[in-house]
């Protein structure tokens, strides 16, 4: 793996903006103000983001140098979204190309359905859609009976869409039907899903449970359930919090706590196994839950969300952080994003807050370039069968990647001993 320019940011070099809720004094710091999703579209252009008490607000990117902090303003170009639920989810849709707008004016169903969407996913159950331009809702998917929690688009340039669910279900959409043709269902875990991933070509998805502590993968050509990867029991009782599979498709990541620290596993999501894990065994009891895990674009990065810190990154296979912010347990850390083109990450906060970091780049050699080409469209079984070295073998297969416990010798600091 490279190294980056920089041995550890503190949250002082990081820290570009935070965008705070205009919630009314009332209901400031009340149950149902947090954060619990932000997206950026897939071109980098749009910025969304929970704000509670059913509010979206969509902002466009980069934001304005007038932006000091307080949503919403007047810009036009914003929308704010209100859902009348409190926002669990929310995802971009694919962005609409101009060979798809001409395709989609010759279509029966909808000639707006080459505008970019927004999908919100509600306490109810029920998953809104918006168009982005507008501001205004297009239809409702019903079907799930508990929060819909999780949402995510296949990124095949269709509208199809994923979502996990409370009720212990995954729902698979086609949103050319509109909500009128019944979703695939896929059932199979035996208490909440707080997460689901789709890999990069689109063949596979991931979803963990909070409560059953099973972590699973499906198939998206068949719609059929694969295999539970096991081996992250390390502890007698602890929770699954998020899953992210790499840009390549060739790691997935999922994260879990308990009383005593936080980990995340590394697995091969072709053959099941579990090829590394990053152990945070220091933070204090009831302190120490992980949120939300997620790749940087260029898989190099993991960006960590935690109960004490807002927001850490990790080279993969480095013991120490690259960067990590300041303890903060006054505004807990609940989910995270890239940038589409890197450099940035988003963090939404328990108190309803969005803040934007900037974070390491580093410039990946060539050797890990070629490799994340190549894992993009060849399979770990079909990688070993190749007659190559065993040296260049592990290194394709991501199994040169060691296991890492971090170490502080003092949690009140902003860097790692």
């Amino acid at each position: 793996m490279c190294s980056s320019e920089e041995n550890i940011m503190s949250a002082s070099d990081g820290l570009i903006l935070e965008l705070k809720s205009a919630h009314p004094s009332a209901l400031e710091g009340r149950a149902g103000c947090e954060t619990w999703s932000v997206d950026f579209s897939h071109d980098g252009c749009w910025f969304a983001w929970t704000m509670g008490h059913g509010i979206v607000w969509v902002v466009s990117w980069p934001l304005r140098d007038n932006m000091v902090g307080i949503a919403p303003d007047s810009n036009s170009n914003d929308q704010t979204l209100n859902c009348g639920q409190t926002v669990w989810g929310l995802a971009f849709g694919p962005c609409p190309s101009k060979i798809q707008a001409l395709e989609d004016k010759a279509a029966s169903w909808d000639r707006n359905s080459s505008r970019l969407l927004l999908a919100t996913g509600l306490e109810n159950g029920v998953i809104k859609i918006w168009d982005v331009a507008t501001g205004q809702p297009r239809f409702d998917l019903r079907g799930h009976e508990g929060i819909a929690r999780e949402l995510v688009f296949i990124p095949n340039g269709k509208l199809t869409l994923v979502s996990s669910s409370r009720d212990k279900t995954l729902r698979i959409w086609d949103l050319t039907k509109k909500g009128k043709k019944e979703s695939h269902v896929l059932t199979g875990h035996k208490d909440w899903i707080s997460c689901c991933s789709v890999s990069p070509d689109c063949s596979m998805m991931a979803s963990v449970g909070r409560f059953d502590r099973m972590v699973c993968l499906w198939s998206l050509r068949s719609y059929t359930f694969i295999r539970h990867l096991k081996g992250t029991n390390r502890k007698t009782f602890y929770l699954l919090a998020s899953c992210d599979f790499s840009p390549d498709g060739a790691l997935l990541a999922t994260a879990a706590f308990s009383g005593s620290g936080w980990w995340i596993d590394l697995w091969d999501p072709y053959t099941g196994q579990k090829l590394a894990s990053l152990v945070d065994s220091c933070g204090m009891y009831g302190e120490n839950q992980i949120s939300s895990v997620r790749f940087s674009p260029d898989g190099l990065h993991l960006a960590i969300v935690t109960q004490d810190r807002a927001l850490q990154i990790w080279e993969l296979g480095i013991k120490d952080m690259v960067m990590q912010t300041n303890e903060d347990h006054s505004s807990n850390g609940l989910c995270c994003t890239f940038h589409p083109h890197g450099g940035v990450v988003a963090t939404g906060t328990r108190d309803g807050h969005v803040r934007f970091w900037k974070v390491p780049r580093s410039v990946p050699r060539l050797s890990h370039l070629c490799r994340s080409t190549l894992r993009l469209s060849v399979s770990t079984q079909q990688v070993a069968a190749l007659p190559i070295p065993r040296r260049i073998l592990s290194f394709l297969t991501y199994g040169d990647i060691p296991d890492c416990s971090l170490t502080r010798a003092d949690n009140s600091t902003d860097k790692p001993t």
